[in-house]
């Protein structure tokens, strides 16, 4: 049988926080692959047959950029990286997340994030197999969190050579011309929930140089026009507030090898006329088309304070109520 060594230099990194504590993690790695693993000098020297080495080498490469992220790491953690690794040799789905039971889809700054829901689940599958995939539903469900996981995933993957992601900035009941500073300022409110997502899975200084070297580019829906995006992953967020018009123009710029992901909530359209809605229009267009998918989530896929769900309900009620009432005001005699 053939038998290979590698090294791996640790750098600056904390050996006792990457080995374990007594060596834990690395008695952990041991004791699921047949090979030979000596830290000596600052390197971990590996051997053991070619299929195990790479293994070991995807596994302890992805120990070194969690314990960089989160800054430590925990036999958990090694346990779930193995799983992550273990069986796919480092393969990804065309989402960028890899095939494992844990459903990892990327390693953010606190952790793994992975789908909580079924749907959730669902909804990967989808973006994995599609090349467009609408996902719609109300606040608090994960479509635009996960959306950002799968991109980031993409991206580490080298599936794709940049992320884009878009909104529109239509106010809520306020003017944007009349909000101060130059153009950058009057619709940095509008993606920062963008912001905050990538934000939550990657490093400031690390973003800052993705960023500069426009590979993750966050940018108003109106500045779309006209390009192509060629090895791509595309995110639309808050799609109810784009027009058809702007609908029609986003879809079209996708170039070969990219991806989009469309997400919104038709119950929040803050267009003058609710029928101007390029989500709602698009659901009757495209559906059927081979290649895109729609993915449709509830209340019961909501993940944030347990209230969230609770005002969904009261809203749904009301609303109800109201298209009862309007239905006997109309078919009562005048």
């Amino acid at each position: 049988m053939e038998y290979i060594e590698r090294r791996i230099k640790i750098g600056d990194t904390d050996p006792a926080a990457l080995l374990g504590a007594n060596d834990a993690h690395l008695q952990l790695l041991e004791s699921r692959f047949p090979a030979t693993i000596v830290f000596r000098n600052n390197t971990l020297s590996l051997r053991g047959t070619p299929d195990d080495i790479r293994q070991l080498e995807n596994i302890i490469s992805e120990m070194l950029y969690v314990l960089r992220r989160k800054g430590t790491l925990t036999p958990t953690d090694v346990e779930e990286i193995i799983e992550l690794v273990d069986g796919t040799a480092g393969q990804y789905s065309a989402s960028g997340a890899a095939h494992s039971s844990t459903d990892i889809i990327v390693w953010g700054r606190s952790g793994p994030i992975r789908p909580r829901t079924q749907r959730q689940r669902f909804y990967a599958e989808k973006v994995a197999n599609a090349d467009i995939v609408f996902a719609i539903g109300p606040a608090g469900t994960g479509k635009t969190y996960l959306a950002v996981a799968m991109a980031l995933a993409a991206l580490r993957a080298n599936q794709v050579q940049r992320i884009v992601l878009t909104r529109p900035a239509v106010e809520a009941g306020e003017s944007l011309g009349y909000l101060p500073g130059d153009l950058f300022e009057k619709v940095h409110p509008y993606l920062r929930p963008l912001l905050d997502a990538v934000a939550d899975m990657v490093a400031p200084d690390k973003l800052k140089n993705l960023n500069e070297k426009h590979i993750i580019e966050i940018i108003p829906l109106a500045y779309m026009r006209g390009r192509t995006l060629n090895n791509a992953f595309i995110i639309l967020d808050e799609a109810q507030n784009t027009t058809i018009g702007q609908m029609k123009m986003f879809l079209t710029r996708l170039g070969q090898g990219s991806k989009a992901i469309v997400t919104g909530d038709v119950t929040q359209i803050d267009l003058s006329t609710r029928s101007q809605s390029g989500l709602l229009d698009v659901q009757n267009v495209l559906r059927g088309i081979e290649g895109i998918e729609f993915v449709y989530f509830d209340k019961s896929d909501v993940v944030r304070h347990r209230l969230v769900m609770d005002i969904i309900d009261a809203y749904e009620r009301s609303e109800n109520q109201r298209a009862g009432q309007q239905f006997s005001d109309e078919q009562s005699p005048t």
